[in-house]
């Protein structure tokens, strides 16, 4: 299913030939197979039938999320959005290229600060340990159903001032937003309804401020890219506000199923981290690595660009392949070996250069707030793997639900 066979014009032989598709449902299923057949023998990739081309090797990757003036964000950073030439509105942070970019983001940077995650983790390990002691003596749990899709959904709602009551169905519209049914490609949603349900709390914020993001959004004065100063349209703080409830909670809900799966098939590894906590950091950056939660990441290049003796044409669509890149043997011994003793140098799960996350310290804090709480209370768990369920869609990878057995 992941390889289709050509035949050659001239010499009428049959050889098979790589084929990559982002919306192919058992590709997505493991496609680590395909992208190191892509890193080995089709380093600059395209596809006809979506026309798109991909990068697969780690430096590839890294060299063109760093060269943002050549892989330019401001046409959509998904490549259904990219196709369809959809417009998104101001405020779409990745999705911007400079100077537009770098005035959104020096706002947002202000509140994803070191200090401000510091003294956020008390509120998300008061949270873990109070969903996880209702949980004790259960037998099992679903390390989505009952953690990753409950523990970022209340911190970034906290944080942003949405009542814990509405955060549920905002967090299910989002995750609907991308998925795939059928293994083609989904049709791109108008970011502005999308915002629209964040729109009564911006409106009730703007007359009742509170200590909260959306406040911070809504009073905070910046110098535009006209060099006035002004504070964000109301248009501009939907958006925001939209983009941070999502990208808030799909990458850290991510996280946090693959843990409890590669934690649960590697049960020395678990054991080790249960007897020494302080390595849970380390573990967390490992799990980053080996199955990023965010593993495609979608530009249109502005001029031609060379690669591996190939061209991409300027205004062409180009998906650089950051998960793949995680597992490039060129950068990384044995990649294929999930390992938490990994002395990891850097790792793309967040990005690289202009777009790097501006949540991963969040996430990653989160991460392993979750990983050290449950550690606190089982050292032992299997997945139950007839029950889990892969969430499907075209921007994120990860578990929908990953229960689990405790022993």
């Amino acid at each position: 299913m992941t390889i289709r066979e050509w035949e050659p014009e001239m010499t009428g032989t049959r050889r098979p030939e790589i084929y990559y598709d982002p919306y192919d449902l058992t590709i997505d299923a493991n496609p680590y197979p395909v992208w190191r057949r892509l890193r080995d023998s089709a380093p600059l990739y395209y596809n006809e039938k979506y026309d798109f081309y991909a990068l697969s090797r780690f430096d590839d990757v890294e060299r063109a999320l760093t060269d943002w003036g050549t892989y330019i964000s401001g046409q959509g950073f998904i490549l259904e959005i990219i196709k369809a030439g959809v417009q998104l509105p101001p405020g779409s942070l990745l999705a911007e290229d400079p100077p537009v970019h770098d005035i959104h983001r020096g706002l947002l940077s202000r509140v994803f600060t070191p200090r401000r995650m510091a003294a956020l983790e008390p509120q998300v390990r008061a949270l873990c340990a109070r969903l996880l002691d209702e949980l004790v003596g259960a037998g099992s749990f679903d390390f989505v159903a009952d953690l990753g899709a409950i523990v970022p959904m209340r911190v970034i709602g906290m944080m942003l001032g949405i009542p814990e009551g509405d955060q549920e169905a905002i967090r299910d519209a989002g995750t609907r937003r991308h998925q795939l049914t059928d293994g083609e490609a989904p049709s791109p949603t108008d970011a502005r309804s999308t915002a629209q349900p964040f729109a009564e709390y911006v409106d009730w914020r703007a007359t009742h401020p509170a200590d909260d993001l959306m406040t911070e959004l809504i009073t905070t004065e910046f110098t535009d890219e006209t060099g006035t100063t002004r504070r964000l349209t109301r248009e501009e703080v939907l958006t925001y506000t939209s983009v941070l409830a999502g990208a808030g909670n799909e990458t850290t809900r991510r996280l946090i199923g693959w843990t409890g799966q590669l934690l649960g098939e590697h049960p020395d590894q678990r054991r080790e981290l249960a007897a020494d906590r302080s390595a849970v950091p380390q573990a967390i950056e490992e799990i980053l690595r080996f199955e990023s939660p965010s593993p495609v990441q979608g530009r249109v290049v502005s001029r031609d660009v060379e690669h591996h003796g190939g061209t991409i044409p300027a205004g062409s669509a180009v998906l650089l392949l950051n998960s793949s890149a995680n597992r490039d043997e060129r950068h990384f011994t044995d990649p294929d070996t999930f390992d938490i003793h990994r002395r990891i140098d850097r790792h793309l799960a967040f990005g690289h250069g202009l777009h790097f996350c501006l949540g991963a310290s969040l996430a990653r804090m989160e991460g392993r707030v979750v990983l050290d709480e449950v550690l606190k209370r089982w050292t032992d768990w299997e997945v139950d793997r007839d029950n889990a369920v892969l969430d499907h869609t075209s921007t994120t990878r990860g578990w929908l639900n990953l229960p689990v057995i405790l022993s």
